[in-house]
């Protein structure tokens, strides 16, 4: 097969929780076990950072990738979903990887793959894993696909275990209260290693310390660690200035990543490499410093709180649950503009309602379905909208929706694109 044979096969042949939802879920880890063993179990060889959370491991994971960098570490990043390139998934020092490698890769264990019937995150990350023991990475930043205890990355032990923050998403999975949630996210504790949490929820706290005593692991929370704070103004698009306060030391940071919810995930960051700093020497506050200031370029993450065009302001962001979205309403009620449009399209599994009641009353919408299986029809999403009270007209896709809103916005509007990382796959 050559490359495109593959991705298709990779897509088709084998279930896509991201495509189809539900039916690709796998409830225990005995198929990744299986792929370990059939590759080698190249993960017991790599040193690894975990992070699981509901919001904002992306993010974070990208920062510390980026701060491993600066400190000269050859660093691999496992993420997902990916947005317009499967090969964003995984990355060595921000390089993709090599589409022969997939090809050879496919090739090599297809028939072991038709025995086994791994899902396709389940291959990914073995894809992945083989990737960076085969490049010698010195450290990988791994991050969950779905919870944390039942998670395909979860047979690895690392160095630091960082858990975001929890509110709900994949409910139907991993439970419909914070304290189930929690414990999921908390499988990926591992006994004596370090975790921090990167926020203090009344409900998911005793989860985590609990789970963290079991383990004898010691547990920072980051937010009663680090503060961080905005400075002043914040005139450049491009850019967003604060001020970390952790323990004896302040960190002037730039950040490229300008959405205010970043400021929960910029401490989340320092606190975890005040961590490692007991276990790796030689990380230092400029490095810090210029692995937030160089996240973008040095990882290519795209797609938060990303500016789009500045005339009219166009904004496009990943975020898809109703805590992330009203994270997005908050930045969005801060900001100037004589009227607001906005884009939306969200996946038939979320909690459709939850989200469309923190929206935005007097916007303009424009509901759209990504071009993917698990996108809401867009009638059925502006149907469910009127019932809140928001009004729009419905788009058969994305680019259509965004047109429609680039032609009715005045220069001094705003255009927001967003409710799935599948949304603004199409328009980064």
């Amino acid at each position: 097969m050559n490359y495109q044979q593959t991705l298709d096969y990779m897509f088709s042949q084998l279930p896509m929780f991201q495509r189809i939802g539900a039916a690709a879920y796998k409830a225990n880890l005995d198929n990744t076990i299986a792929l370990g063993n059939l590759t080698g179990n190249p993960h017991q060889y790599l040193k690894t950072i975990h992070i699981a959370g509901t919001n904002g491991k992306g993010s974070v994971s990208h920062m510390l990738a980026s701060i491993m960098q600066e400190n000269n570490l050859k660093t691999g990043l496992f993420t997902s979903p990916h947005l317009s390139d499967f090969r964003e998934r995984i990355k060595i020092n921000g390089e993709m990887i090599d589409q022969q490698y997939i090809v050879d890769f496919v090739e090599e264990y297809k028939s072991d793959f038709e025995t086994i019937k791994p899902s396709f995150f389940e291959m990914t990350f073995a894809l992945a894993m083989k990737w960076f023991n085969f490049k010698k990475v010195d450290i990988a930043i791994i991050e969950t696909g779905m919870g944390g205890r039942l998670d395909s990355t979860n047979v690895i032990t690392p160095l630091l275990s960082i858990i975001t923050n929890i509110s709900y998403d994949h409910t139907q999975f991993l439970g419909n209260t914070i304290e189930t949630i929690a414990f999921e996210k908390a499988g990926i504790i591992k006994p004596e290693i370090p975790v921090v949490i990167g926020e203090t929820n009344p409900d998911s706290a005793p989860v985590f310390i609990e789970k963290s005593k079991m383990c004898a692991s010691p547990i920072m929370f980051a937010d009663q660690e680090v503060k961080v704070l905005i400075d002043g103004n914040q005139n450049d698009l491009s850019k967003m200035e604060v001020t970390a306060f952790v323990r004896s030391s302040v960190l002037k940071l730039t950040s490229p990543l300008t959405g205010h919810y970043q400021v929960k995930n910029i401490a989340t960051v320092v606190a975890a490499m005040h961590s490692l700093k007991t276990i790796y020497t030689g990380f230092s506050d400029f490095s810090i410093k210029e692995g937030i200031l160089n996240t973008i370029k040095n990882t290519g993450l795209k797609g938060r709180w990303q500016i789009l065009n500045e005339s009219p302001l166009t904004i496009c962001d990943i975020a898809h649950n109703t805590d992330g979205i009203s994270q997005i309403v908050t930045q969005l009620g801060k900001m100037s503009y004589n009227k607001l449009h906005f884009v939306i399209g969200v996946v038939n599994d979320k909690d459709i309602f939850g989200i469309l009641n923190i929206l935005p009353r007097d916007a303009i919408y424009y509901f759209c379905k990504a071009d993917i299986p698990r996108g809401l029809d867009p009638i059925k999403l502006q149907n469910a909208a009127e019932e809140t009270g928001l009004h729009g007209n419905a788009y058969e896709s994305v680019k259509k929706a965004k047109k429609a809103a680039e032609e009715a916005a005045q220069e001094n509007d705003l255009i927001f694109i967003g409710g799935s990382a599948f949304v603004v796959a199409e328009v980064v």
